[in-house]
């Protein structure tokens, strides 16, 4: 599968050692976060960016030193590229991927892996015919807050996980977002905007999810930018607004989860799993850090514990990915877990509109936690 491809090679089958070579095509607002990191993480090593707009491209290599810059060419034509990392626009995602897999590189993307299952399902093939890897944000999953309370989890602190119930609320992002209409658009709105980052944390906790029920609304039509140089302009809205789902996981266990832009009260990051034995709450699963709280069978009292482990945040996924490549293991962010993330929220939105459960056809594989030292800032990969 496109999650394992083999030890430390290239589509093509060439082995190679050391610091894996990335090359990011997309050189908008996110890669500055990106590259804050991936610069900093000595198993990798950033030798190209690309972007349709290259002035962007060469402002951002002069930025952080990088020597190959231009087109989307500079990146899949350099042969030092090992990694693309695609921060392109959602709805660029799938082409550039395939193109990134076509030059015999793997991939890693930003949320979402694809808009619809037919694309989606169309690269996961592509890369398994190439023999290339898949990986997809979020990885937010692999931070030191999830990551703790997963191993808190794994070693029977809750007993038996039995439901989970997570909570995102706001009024929306319109009051400050300079540019919002997208958000609030098909392939976004609160479940495929903010949704990969809860179900995600779910499945690595329940496995794959079976099928789903919801309910979705909007509570106005249009929507007023409040702030930057389009502020007062109206948009329209074509997605629900607020979503309430129930979820079957394949083992039995269940999950409620809602997602909104409708609320006047803020709440986010509230993810609660209850076993037989006490429920834990988890941090903010859009972040990497936070601590962890849990509460006994018996008591009314939370005691909260300190999450361990790695906060280096975005790109922590593609380092994972570079170092499963060359140990010759299954990355952890994995692309067949981004679709089947896809295909939930994709029957989600089925449910919707049909009011009745959808049957999820994918899976995903839960993936082993982190080891508590596990420390991006060390130079693993020998020449």
């Amino acid at each position: 599968m496109s999650g394992t491809a083999g030890s430390g090679t290239t589509g093509s089958g060439t082995t190679r050692t050391g610091p894996v070579g990335v090359g990011i095509i997309g050189a908008g607002v996110i890669s500055k976060q990106y590259l804050d990191n991936l610069t900093n993480f000595p198993d990798l090593r950033v030798v190209a960016i690309g972007d349709l707009f290259e002035d962007a491209a060469a402002a951002r290599a002069a930025e952080y030193g990088i020597e190959n810059h231009g087109g989307v060419d500079a990146v899949l034509d350099n042969p030092d590229v090992e990694i693309v990392i695609n921060l392109t626009i959602p709805a660029a995602h799938v082409e550039v991927a395939t193109q990134a897999v076509n030059a015999g590189k793997h991939v890693w993307s930003e949320k979402p892996f694809s808009l619809d299952r037919e694309s989606g399902l169309g690269l996961l093939k592509v890369a398994d015919a190439a023999g290339v890897r898949l990986g997809c944000a979020p990885d937010t999953f692999l931070g030191a807050g999830l990551q703790t309370a997963r191993r808190m989890i794994e070693r029977g602190d809750i007993g038996t996980p039995l439901t989970a119930l997570t909570l995102m609320q706001s009024p929306g992002p319109e009051s400050w977002h300079p540019n919002p209409a997208f958000l609030f658009q098909d392939g976004a709105g609160p479940l495929f905007d903010i949704g990969p980052y809860y179900l995600t944390t779910l499945v690595q906790t329940f496995g794959s999810v079976r099928r789903v029920a919801a309910f979705g609304s909007k509570s106005r039509e249009t929507r007023v930018i409040g702030s930057g140089p389009k502020a007062g302009e109206e948009f329209a809205v074509t997605v629900p607004t607020h979503v309430s789902s129930i979820l079957e996981f394949e083992d039995g266990e269940s999950a409620q989860s809602i997602f909104s832009f409708d609320s006047p009260f803020k709440r986010a990051g509230f993810v609660e799993i209850t076993g037989s034995d006490a429920t834990i709450a988890l941090p903010d699963p859009n972040n990497f850090d936070g601590d962890i709280r849990i509460c006994a069978l018996g008591s009314e009292d939370w005691t909260t514990v300190p999450s361990v482990g790695s906060t280096a945040s975005r790109g922590t996924g593609v380092l994972e990915m570079a170092r499963a490549l060359r140990e010759g293991r299954p990355h952890r962010a994995q692309g067949e877990l981004a679709f089947h993330i896809l295909d939930t929220m994709a029957a989600i939105s089925e449910s919707i509109d049909t009011r009745a459960f959808v049957e999820v056809e994918s899976s995903a594989t839960k993936v082993p936690a982190l080891p508590e030292d596990w420390d991006p800032t060390a130079a693993t990969l020998s020449a």
